[in-house]
């Protein structure tokens, strides 16, 4: 059986690909299951800085969860809790990931695709690309931690927008409130998000790396440093990356960091 979920690695770019195109990458219980396991082995590797999530084709970047387990294994409450906290688990784990993270998004990006696009630091669309959250359409309430990121990516009446119309929408409709970081046509989408992530790593992975935590605690209610935070910054100031910045800063050259 073909891996629904695989990893493709180019120097310091790993490539998280969703293959299941018969069913327009659908996600199951199997496939949040090895996102998760990716992730884990990718964010073990030191050599990886900028993580692609995306899908196999031009159709779709994810339509959603599998509607065929709902019902079958979310049907009943208890089984919805189980199936939902591993879905959780897994976007949070790309939410999460130590780096940059991409999301190259060709055709749809629905529900729990969206969701999945959205836990990456950038998302890089097609004008043929179409976006939504349809839960009101089959009665589930959103959860708070997807939705949450939601309104910190768009504000709360657009939030609000999409999840109560359960509209579909354009990738243009997305740049315009903020969802889609970028739109490139169709035949130039993959040069274009290996370009701007190769355009990531010119820069100090020691520096976005912190940053991503610091944007992540503000996110998430800090207003102040914690130990933690203020640690990571302090140890940037000892870091290769610092002096490399700082000398290429005095000599008028680009720096080259290591990575």
């Amino acid at each position: 059986m073909t891996n629904e979920i695989y990893v493709e690695r180019n120097g310091y770019i790993a490539t998280l690909v969703l293959n299941r195109p018969d069913k327009r990458n659908s996600l199951s219980r199997d496939m949040f299951q090895s996102i998760l396991d990716h992730l884990e082995d990718l964010r073990k590797d030191s050599s990886i800085k900028v993580l692609i999530v995306r899908g196999i084709n031009e159709v779709a970047f994810s339509s959603g969860a599998d509607i065929n387990e709902f019902l079958d294994i979310r049907y009943a409450a208890d089984n919805a809790k189980a199936y939902n906290d591993l879905a959780l688990k897994a976007i949070d784990a790309v939410y999460k990931f130590p780096h940059p993270t991409i999301a190259m998004i060709q055709g749809l990006a629905i529900g729990g695709g969206l969701e999945l696009a959205n836990a990456c630091d950038f998302r890089l669309a097609t004008p043929k690309s179409k976006l939504g959250i349809t839960a009101a359409n089959i009665g589930i309430v959103y959860n708070l931690e997807s939705t949450k990121r939601l309104m910190n990516i768009v504000g709360v009446a657009k939030a609000k927008e999409i999840l109560y119309t359960a509209n579909i929408f354009t990738a243009e409709e997305g740049k315009n409130i903020g969802l889609v970081t970028a739109l490139h046509e169709p035949e130039d989408i993959e040069k274009e998000t290996l370009q701007f992530a190769n355009h990531l790593l010119t820069k100090s992975s020691v520096a976005n790396a912190g940053i991503k935590k610091i944007i992540q605690a503000i996110i998430d209610g800090d207003n102040e440093e914690s130990d933690e935070l203020a640690q990571i910054i302090l140890d940037s100031f000892s870091s290769d990356d610092y002096n490399e910045g700082i000398q290429a800063f005095l000599h008028k050259r680009t720096p080259i960091f290591n990575k």
